[in-house]
């Protein structure tokens, strides 16, 4: 096996290109890119309330959402990013635990709750007007925390979105 410079320099050169190109894209992400996308806080009139979301913003994942899980953690929840601001509806269809589905608008408005769902249920359940994100908690973890429409939602995904 030749080790001369001249094959070195061949195998190298590629993969400095590929680490500097990789570089100047880490670079250029804006800042929400590189935030912690697990931490979400509604903030409510009875005071701050942070969870620990999962974000699903694909086709494929959304439609799985929180289907088949066991439980959920009261911290613990879901956001559904749909990219753009529409109507959207929902169903329990293999989950096994009841949810909270809270409705929010792009700039992190809550539209609308809908109030621990019932598992299994196919019974559509709406958002009052267009939304760009869904957070599924433990049902009936907004009453117990007195979150209602109109409250905030801050998370690095609607930050941008605004």
């Amino acid at each position: 096996m030749n080790s001369s410079p001249i094959s070195t320099r061949r195998v190298y050169q590629p993969l400095r290109a590929v680490a500097a190109l990789a570089s100047a894209v880490l670079i250029s992400l804006p800042l929400a890119a590189c935030s912690d996308e697990t931490r979400l806080v509604v903030q409510s009139e009875s005071g701050d309330h942070a969870f620990t979301v999962e974000v699903v913003d694909t086709p494929e994942t959304r439609a799985q959402g929180l289907m088949y899980r066991q439980e959920l953690a009261d911290d613990a929840g879901m956001l559904f990013d749909f990219q753009e601001e529409r109507p959207v509806s929902f169903w329990m269809r293999n989950t096994f635990i009841p949810l909270d589905m809270l409705f929010i608008e792009a700039d992190g408005t809550i539209l609308n709750i809908h109030v621990n769902a019932r598992p299994h249920d196919t019974t559509s359940i709406p958002s009052e007007g267009p939304v760009q994100f869904v957070l599924e908690i433990p049902g009936g973890r907004s009453d117990e925390l007195g979150i209602a429409a109109g409250d905030t939602v801050e998370h690095p995904r609607i930050t941008a979105a605004q």
